[in-house]
């Protein structure tokens, strides 16, 4: 049996089985000047070193995969779908681009939008959130009905939704990928918002695992031992193993770390550790 990935559906069949399509096997060649951005595209930013790879390609090659259109009663298009497509054609200086016209609903949009950037892993986890819970709440979706509608476990949209109630400054963090996915949902065992940022900035500052984080909001009363607790938790060991060695030792989270000058020390070092 073939393998299923992604969402389970390609983007093409989750469309089809909401609108009709015009010429939809064929493809057609449409101009760059007739063409505008979705303004409810989920993907707020476009990796500009990535876009200019891309724009090389297309210089070189063409456009590959044809982008997805609705037209607009004024004879412009509205993209559905390929909007990073469609900025590295202009930048390559193309004057036209292969795509499928497609009818569809406003309402219908901003999901193929959804689907399409989830199916290419464009978007950061806020901004999957953001856009999953704008379509429920527009269109009285329950986690269910969006879970099936974009191909995904209900648990999966679920922890999507649940990064919404971090704090502000730790929702940027995610966005920035100073954190990552495994890190916020530990997070969110906090009990107060407080302790959330407490860790957060324990996370930037210490570099503190998935695991680690864990257990520190696992652990009795959720308290978060402060830096300097954390050292002296650790001094007793660092003095017995860098008396072991003779060299200065530093112990943090999840870190040993052992100072020496040369290869000779070094060697010393290594000795003394068999």
């Amino acid at each position: 049996m073939k393998k299923v990935t992604g969402l389970g559906r390609g983007l093409d069949a989750l469309i089809d089985t909401h609108i009709t399509t015009d010429n939809a096997s064929s493809i057609n060649e449409v101009e760059l000047t007739r063409i505008f951005a979705n303004p409810d595209q989920p993907r707020h930013s476009f990796d500009e070193e990535a876009l200019m790879e891309l724009s090389d390609s297309i210089r070189e090659h063409g456009v590959i995969s044809p982008i997805t259109l609705r037209k607009n009663d004024d004879g412009t298009y509205m993209i559905i779908a390929g909007e990073r497509r469609f900025r590295a054609a202009k930048m390559a200086g193309l004057t036209s681009i292969p795509a499928y016209i497609r009818t569809a609903k406003d309402e219908q949009v901003m999901e193929w939008a959804l689907i399409e950037n989830i199916q290419r892993e464009d978007l950061d986890a806020i901004e999957i959130a953001l856009a999953y819970q704008r379509l429920m709440d527009e269109y009285e979706l329950t986690q269910e009905k969006m879970a099936e509608r974009v191909g995904k476990k209900r648990a999966t949209v679920a922890n999507y939704l649940r990064l919404l109630k971090l704090p502000a400054e730790i929702q940027i963090g995610i966005k920035e990928k100073t954190i990552d996915m495994g890190h916020a949902r530990a997070i969110l065992g906090c009990q107060s918002t407080e302790q959330q940022l407490a860790i957060y900035k324990r996370i930037l500052s210490d570099g503190l695992s998935v695991r680690r984080v864990e257990e520190l909001v696992s652990a009795k009363g959720h308290k978060m031992p402060t830096k300097k607790e954390n050292e002296n938790q650790y001094s007793l060991q660092e003095k017995v193993l860098a008396k072991r060695i003779n060299h200065p030792v530093r112990i943090t989270n999840g870190r040993i770390t052992i100072l020496f000058k040369d290869d000779n020390e070094l060697s010393m070092i290594i000795e003394h550790l068999r």
